[in-house]
């Protein structure tokens, strides 16, 4: 195998109108930031390009990626993603502004696919309630409304994300980073949230959705803790097709209250 060049993309926040204001210049301004943060969730998607373009499209069907949030990529900035090979484990950066906004790592897995039945499905709400410890408690379950993936889902999508690798589109595949949106969506969607801050997501793959595959999330919350003032919850769960095949495994973490908001 032959490690992978660093390559650049050019950042796009994609949640500028988002409900999440941390992605909103004059409100992240507020919390000690240049700007809108690009969400991590597209940071992740922009590094995952590395460990298919190393490990080919096995990758999709069974490799495993971890990625931390460390600082914050800015609309428009120039994003370097580079990855070093050691042992199998691909070693990946995300560098802007000459900082170091993300690490993480990739490999192929060998873990069995998960039971589809050792994780219980819930409806979205129909109603949701402020993000605290009580609505986030540990064991809560977390779903979301399934989405249909449509070849102009699926392009916009891809588009959002500067992904120029074709292997998606040709194929109809579904790339990687959207499993992440995917579980920030379980989070949003069934909690009122302020601003907040997505800082670390992982993710084991065993099979590829594809174009007319209906993807849901079946997701617990695995904790909720207090880090240096910062309020956080970590979400585990599956992303399935069709409501009978498990297509990955995330680990996903947020701090759903930060320290700011608890001082004001």
């Amino acid at each position: 195998m032959t490690t992978v060049e660093p390559y650049d993309i050019i950042a796009f926040n994609t949640a500028r109108e988002s409900e999440n204001k941390m992605h909103d210049d004059t409100v992240a301004q507020k919390f000690g930031f240049a700007g809108g943060l690009v969400p991590g969730v597209d940071v992740y998607a922009y590094m995952t390009r590395a460990p298919l373009l190393q490990f080919g499209e096995e990758f999709l069907q069974r490799g495993v990626m971890s990625a931390r949030f460390l600082k914050p990529v800015y609309d428009g900035e120039k994003t370097t993603v580079a990855s070093e090979l050691e042992d199998g484990h691909l070693r990946l950066s995300a560098v802007s502004r000459g900082d170091l906004c993300a690490t993480g790592e990739a490999f192929l897995g060998s873990a069995p696919t998960p039971k589809l039945t050792d994780y219980e499905a819930v409806d979205l709400v129909a109603e949701r309630s402020p993000a605290d410890e009580e609505t986030l408690k540990v064991g809560r379950l977390l779903g979301i409304a399934p989405v249909t993936i449509t070849a102009e889902s699926l392009a916009a999508y891809l588009g959002d994300i500067r992904e120029t690798e074709t292997i998606y589109a040709s194929q109809g595949l579904c790339h990687p980073g959207f499993y992440t949106r995917l579980f920030n969506w379980a989070l949003k969607n069934n909690v009122v949230l302020g601003p907040w801050i997505h800082v670390s997501s992982a993710t084991d793959h065993f099979a590829a959705a594809r174009v007319g595959d209906t993807l849901s999330v079946r997701a617990r919350v695995a904790d909720n803790y207090d880090r240096k003032g910062h309020r956080f919850v970590d979400l585990d769960g599956i992303v399935v097709a069709n409501g009978e095949r498990v297509i990955a495994r995330v680990h996903h973490s947020a701090i759903y209250r930060p320290r700011q908001l608890v001082a004001a």
